[in-house]
């Protein structure tokens, strides 16, 4: 059981930044694909980023140039840095694993418990 810990959200002011962080216990993040997605009220879950095995990143057009998603396979973290942030950026925030035991292992997803992001105007 692979568990993800979401942290690092918070109030903010329109134009700042937060850095968010998804550590994983229980098992390596080497051979997963990691994504964030966000949920703001009344609206459906979207993804924001996404990073691959091989680091390539994708990114919604609502965030590109203004969100960067990295990792750190020695820490088995997964991060989000949101710069410029804007009040329409508010929602919670969720980390999710593909998760793989081994390269050639079917995925099983996991998702953390989410971290509320407030981008005030």
């Amino acid at each position: 059981q692979v568990n993800l810990v979401e942290s690092g959200g918070g109030l903010v002011q329109a134009g700042g930044s937060l850095r968010l962080s998804c550590a994983a216990s229980g098992g390596s993040l080497n051979f997963s694909p990691m994504g964030w997605y966000r949920q703001a009220p009344g609206k459906q879950r979207e993804l924001v980023a996404r990073i691959t095995t091989t680091s390539t990143m994708e990114y919604a057009d609502s965030v590109k140039g203004r969100f960067t998603i990295s990792r750190d396979y020695a820490k088995n973290t997964v991060y989000l840095q949101m710069n410029s942030l804007k009040p329409e950026d508010t929602a919670v925030y969720y980390c999710n694993a593909d998760w793989r035991r081994t390269s050639w292992s079917p995925p099983v997803p996991y998702w953390g418990q989410g971290t509320q992001v407030t981008v005030s105007s």
